[in-house]
Parts: C-alpha cells; structure tokens; sequence
C-alpha cells in the first residue's frame, strides 16, 4: 500500500506552506498570482480532494472514478485561469510545484529504505505529471473557446448597420470576408432591415482590402438576402484596383448598381427615392 495519502494527511500544513513558496518563486516576483488567500483556498482544496483520491490505494490512475473530484476541481481551476488571462505556465505550475515538497516528506519516510523511496517517488511523479497533462489540456481548450467567443464578437462589432436616412441603411466592411463573417453580416443586415422597413441598403467596402471570386459570391449572396427581404442593395467602394482586379478574374456583380464612394452611393440611393438634397446657399 503506498502511504503517499499518510503524508497528505500527516503533514498537509507544512506541505501547504512549501507549495506555496514553491509556487511563488517558480513564476517569479511579477506573478499574477493574485491574492495570497486565494491561493492558499486553492490549495487547501487541492490536497484535501488529493488526500481523499489517494485514501484507496490508487495514485496512477487519475482517470478512475475516485479521481473525477479531482479532476472535476482542476477543469474548473484551468478554465478560471484561461479565462482570467494566467499563462500556461502559471496554470500548470499549480500541480507541478508540489512535486518537490512532497518527493521530500517521501524521502524522509524512508531513511534506510531507498527502493522505497524510489518506488513512492516514482508513484508520486505519475500521478501529479498526469494531474499536469490535464490542467494543461483543459486550459487549452478554454483558452480556445475565449478566443473563438472574441472573434466572434469583434466580428459583430466590426460590422455595424448605419441608417443614413429614412429608408436606408449603409453597412461599411472592413478587412476580409469569410464564410463566418459574411454569415454574421446578412443576418445583421437582414435584421436592421425588417426593423427599420428600409427598402435600401448600401454595402462598403472600401475598407475591403481586396475583391475576388469568394468575396464576390458572399457580397452576391448578401445582395440576395436582402432582396428577398424587399429592400435593393447598392454597393460602394470599388476602387480602381479592385476594379481591375475584377475584370482580370471575370468577376461579375450582375445587375447590382455599383458606385466608386459611398457618397455617390448615397446620392444614387436618395435619386432612387426621389429626394435631392439642396444647397440652400444657392
């Protein structure tokens, strides 16, 4: 039987302490670590559930329904830390700094019996390198997910729809557009367009760094969208090069009505309601 759990049990508060400064000095002084008490719950939880999942005997196999617990806090601890902005290696070294306080209190419970020591130290380093992996893996994962759920937003920010006037709408584009993203900029435009009852829609896209055959099928699948909604798209923005660009590779927008500014956009769209904007200096 090992008696790796004994000395949980034995000397959790020295082995508190000693994990702590380990803890501290291996990510250094400008640590995030945040407050020392929190911490120190976050510890006192650890080898608590850590004493209870040793308690029958098995230290090697973290995966065994006596460890879920464990794992449990650990998936909970890493996808805090992804989500509070800690590094991978403030994360993992949670489990792994308390390999050397412990691997001493196994050291001194075997004085004159070093195959001992060297089979509990070597069950010590399976469990707490398995109980790492872990931290590791899950905090992937949820660095991940924060990452997927900021571009998603950015995407929706970056795409805003503008009422220019009664009856219309500008949506201006910046940067490339994508399956996702072109996804993102009907459904936004669509929306705005039933709650406004707008009939017109001019799409920019002089911040579009460059037009080709994708980006032309996702702005003609947009224009259709909205069409089907009742209201008529006008796209702007197409400068010389995109211009040339589009010629060179056949690209064809139909019968979409196409202007060089938004301005001149604009101007078309107002023609198209029958309105005129009038100087009144003259």
């Amino acid at each position: 039987m090992t008696r790796i759990p004994q000395i949980l049990k034995q000397h959790e508060s020295e082995l508190l302490e000693e994990w702590i400064a380990a803890q501290k000095g291996a990510v250094g002084p400008k640590s995030s670590l945040k407050r020392d008490g929190e911490l120190r719950e976050q510890a006192h939880s650890f080898l608590n559930l850590l004493q209870q999942a040793t308690q029958p005997g098995n230290v090697t196999n973290t995966e065994s329904a006596e460890w879920q617990p464990v794992r449990g806090f650990l998936s909970e601890f890493s996808s805090e830390r992804a989500r509070q902005g800690y590094s991978p290696t403030e994360t993992a070294t949670f489990v792994f700094s308390l390999k050397q306080p412990l691997f001493q209190r196994l050291q001194s419970e075997f004085p004159s019996d070093p195959a001992g020591s060297a089979e509990e130290t070597w069950a010590a380093t399976r469990m707490l390198d398995q109980l790492g992996l872990f931290v590791t893996e899950v905090y992937q994962k949820s660095r991940e997910e924060v990452i997927i759920r900021q571009q998603q937003e950015m995407i929706e920010i970056s795409t805003p729809v503008i009422q220019l006037w009664a009856g219309v709408l500008a949506l201006p584009l910046i940067g490339t557009l994508d399956s996702n993203r072109t996804q993102v900029v009907m459904e936004t435009l669509l929306q705005r367009i039933v709650d406004t009852g707008s009939a017109i829609a001019i799409i920019d896209i002089t911040g579009v760094p460059t037009v080709d055959t994708m980006v032309a099928q996702h702005l003609m699948k947009t224009v259709a969208a909205a069409r089907l909604m009742g209201a008529d798209c006008l796209i702007s923005g197409i400068r010389p090069q995109i211009a040339q660009t589009m010629v060179h590779l056949g690209v064809a927008l139909g019968d979409i009505t196409t202007k060089a500014s938004l301005a001149d956009a604009f101007a078309a769209a107002l023609k198209k309601k029958r309105l005129m904007v009038v100087d009144e200096r003259v």
